[in-house]
């Protein structure tokens, strides 16, 4: 019995021994201190073992942090995991408590996702937080992960009117409409001048008569910008010339204005009244406001613009009914009443996306972005900043944009319709141009022609009877008059 027990002991005591031994080799194991060393080696000891943690402060905005199923998601959420992939930490997310995003109350003291950082509750805020210059002087911001700016944010039937009375002129500019009037009676000027120069047209001005008067000639180029015929019709080159320069550019006109006049109907644009924040500021329809103590109501206060004062101090002496809380109170209230939301045009243009009763005003003012605020003199600042300008170099940060702001209005176009301005139709001005140019050049030609075997006949030098021949033919309306006068008296 005795010797049993010592060989058992025995057998236990040398397995111990050649376990220690075993895993003092692989300690000293050069292979393994380097894995251990290199920052490859933390991610196999379990599940965020010896990662740094950071604790993470957000707010529920959509699409930015929305919770699903218990759990958050969103663009930040997927910022942040991929910028925890990159730097090796791990982190824990909270909701800011106040649900504000960070603003100086009247004791002085920070609100919102600001506040905890400098109280110290939260090492990072991911969020969509605007750095300003006042944020940037308590806590320190990474580059921006999103650019946007403050935009108008309107329901389309709380805004849309019916069209004008002239709404059929709004394809073309002012300035086309004026560079086509021009060039149409510029046009039927040149008709009614190469008619009269060009003998083929008009052989024998003392006794024909020409049907190119300068009121036919403006029948004829109307006719030509109505598609239809009419008359007189031109017999010689330098007039043909002319007329079918005109009539190719009143075809490429016709098929600008039906196209542009078609997109203007289908984008109803036009039917906006509020283009910029002055109309908004002019019109007595709607009530405007944006989220209280965000960096949005600041800029208004702060900006030395007439315009943007104006909306502050509308804003301020009505905080209490036109400031909302949260964006999505904002999107509600656009929806429900006759209310515009002044706000990030990015958030704006994910409500237009979602809402396709909901459109944003074009202009855009404030040009700003989303970054993620630290500590000042946080180690994690630099290093975050980098990590952002790596995930835009790579195009992640354009995937995350595109993924939360994809639109469910799939019949909308996010294209701007404009009336179409003289420098789409330059092209066409200047081939017009210059087939008037080739017209009166023919007709030159041929007058010079025919005053050269006249002035063989006569005996005359070829520019006397060329001058001739043009005064004539400029001056034959009042020598008609005069002969028909002549020939009345000598009937009487």
């Amino acid at each position: 019995m005795d010797k049993g027990l010592r060989f058992t002991f025995c057998v236990i005591t040398t397995m111990l021994l050649l376990r220690e031994s075993s895993q003092t080799g692989e300690k000293n194991d050069p292979k393994i201190l380097a894995a251990s060393k290199s920052g490859f080696g933390t991610d196999s000891r379990g599940p965020d073992q010896a990662l740094p943690t950071l604790t993470v402060t957000t707010i529920l905005e959509d699409p930015y942090v929305m919770v699903r199923s218990a759990e958050l998601e969103g663009y930040c959420i997927d910022l942040l995991k991929a910028l925890a992939a990159n730097l090796h930490f791990s982190y824990k997310v909270k909701v800011v408590s106040d649900g504000q995003y960070g603003a100086i109350s009247s004791s002085g003291n920070w609100t919102g996702m600001i506040g905890e950082i400098l109280r110290q509750e939260a090492d990072i805020a991911v969020a969509p937080l605007t750095v300003t210059s006042a944020r940037e002087e308590v806590v320190s911001f990474t580059a921006p992960f999103l650019q946007t700016g403050i935009g108008i944010l309107l329901r389309k039937d709380t805004v849309s009117h019916e069209m004008s009375f002239f709404h059929f002129l709004a394809p073309f500019s002012k300035e086309t409409w004026t560079g086509l009037l021009f060039a149409y009676v510029l046009t039927c000027f040149c008709l009614f001048l190469v008619a009269r120069l060009s003998p083929c047209e008009w052989n024998e001005p003392k006794n024909e008569e020409n049907h190119f008067t300068f009121l036919n000639s403006l029948w004829f180029g109307a006719g030509a910008l109505a598609l239809q015929g009419v008359t007189p019709r031109p017999k010689a080159l330098s007039v043909r010339v002319i007329a079918a320069v005109w009539w190719l550019f009143t075809i490429a006109l016709l098929a600008a204005y039906i196209a542009n006049f078609t997109a203007l109907l289908s984008s109803g644009s036009e039917q906006l009244p509020i283009q910029t924040f002055e109309d908004l500021v002019k019109q007595r329809k709607l009530e405007f406001g944006t989220l209280d103590g965000s960096s949005t109501f600041y800029f208004f206060k702060n900006s030395k613009n007439p315009i943007h004062q104006m909306i502050y101090e509308y804003m301020d002496k009505r905080r209490d009914h036109v400031l909302v809380k949260t964006y999505q109170e904002a999107v509600q209230r656009v929806m429900d009443s006759n209310y515009a939301f002044i706000g990030e045009s990015i958030s704006q243009d994910l409500a237009a996306a979602r809402h396709c009763n909901l459109i944003r005003a074009p202009e855009v003012i404030g040009a700003r972005g989303f970054g993620i605020a630290t500590t000042q003199a946080s180690p994690w600042t630099k290093k975050l900043s980098i990590a952002v300008l790596k995930l835009r170099e790579s195009g992640d940060l354009d995937y995350l944009r595109n993924k939360w702001w994809e639109t469910s209005c799939l019949h909308r176009s996010r294209d701007r319709w404009s009336p179409l301005q003289p420098q789409a139709l330059g092209g066409l001005f200047l081939t017009l141009a210059i087939g008037l140019a080739l017209g009166v050049i023919a007709a030159v030609v041929e007058l010079s022609n025919k005053s050269r075997h006249a002035a063989g006949h006569v005996k005359k030098s070829c520019c006397s009877v060329f001058t001739e021949e043009m005064c004539t033919r400029l001056r034959i309306k009042e020598n008609t008059r005069q002969s028909q006068e002549t020939s009345g008296r000598a009937n009487a």
